[in-house]
């Protein structure tokens, strides 16, 4: 695999209709949103679908949920004692566990485990992606939903009918922008390649792939469009802050509230010598 040489920022553009994006448990699992009342996705949620992107593309991953367990591991430990045999140099820890894992020498991660008898160990991973915001105030609505099966089992002589009442939340509509970097000096040190860059703009275009559940149905999340800038040099041309602020969008008509991404302009301020790759999401 060839070594990552340049720079590298995107930003993605991501729609959602009738959709729980991230659902907050400290609110009821109502989808997160900030004092202002703009939707927001944790750069956590972020990283645990891509994670979940590069399983289905048949890469090994470390941090697996539950139901995508691909190696019989039932905890993290687990897997970790099982692939690292023994090995207590945090050099050599972190370097195995680099080449073991492509979310590890992607994101980073934090070895320290009650088994383990002290031994930690830390990687910091090259991509570094930020929570998502909506462009505009997003509207929550609320549905309270009828469950016609019992969750418990009915005592003896309890005349109890088998609806319960549950509640479910949704936004109705919201364009989200997600910012990331890949830092080409942490790249070297965790072996992050071109072609792992290029496995996560897969994962950033096709995102919402295999991600459908009963708060997030298929074709109520998609990613629009995904900016994907190279830099010409390792620190890059320009600062990702400024790279990320150089798309711009902006509603059609000033003051109505958007249904669809049709109703946003979206455009890019041009960076001198810095072009992106605009791509188009599934």
């Amino acid at each position: 695999m060839s070594s990552l040489q340049n720079k590298i920022d995107f930003v993605a553009l991501v729609s959602v209709t009738h959709a729980n994006s991230n659902g907050d448990p400290l609110n009821g699992n109502r989808p997160r949103t900030d004092l202002n009342g703009f939707g927001e996705i944790s750069d956590v949620c972020i990283k645990r679908k891509i994670r979940n992107r590069m399983q289905d593309l048949g890469e090994p991953i470390f941090v697996q949920s539950e139901d995508r367990c691909s190696d019989g591991c039932g905890s993290l430990s687990e897997r970790a004692s099982a692939a690292m045999k023994g090995i207590k140099d945090r050099e050599e820890y972190a370097r195995h566990a680099c080449e073991t894992w492509l979310d590890v020498r992607t994101f980073g991660q934090v070895f320290a485990f009650k088994d383990a008898k002290g031994f930690s160990c830390g990687v910091r991973g090259p991509v570094s992606i930020h929570q998502a915001s909506s462009l505009s105030p997003v509207e929550i609505e609320s549905l309270q939903i009828t469950k016609s099966v019992n969750g418990e089992k009915k005592e003896k002589g309890e005349n109890r009918a088998s609806d319960t009442m549950g509640m479910k939340h949704f936004v109705r509509f919201g364009l989200y922008e997600v910012k990331g970097s890949i830092n080409v000096q942490l790249a070297e040190k965790t072996g992050f390649s071109e072609e792992d860059a290029d496995t996560v703009k897969e994962c950033l275009r096709t995102l919402f792939v295999n991600d459908a559940s009963s708060a997030r149905p298929d074709g109520s999340m998609e990613v629009v469009k995904l900016f994907w800038w190279q830099h010409s040099c390792k620190d890059g041309q320009y600062s990702s802050a400024k790279v990320h602020r150089s798309v711009k969008v902006a509603l059609r008509d000033a003051g109505t509230i958007p249904t669809s991404a049709d109703d946003y302009v979206i455009s890019l301020e041009a960076l001198p010598g810095l072009e992106p790759e605009v791509i188009d999401g599934v």
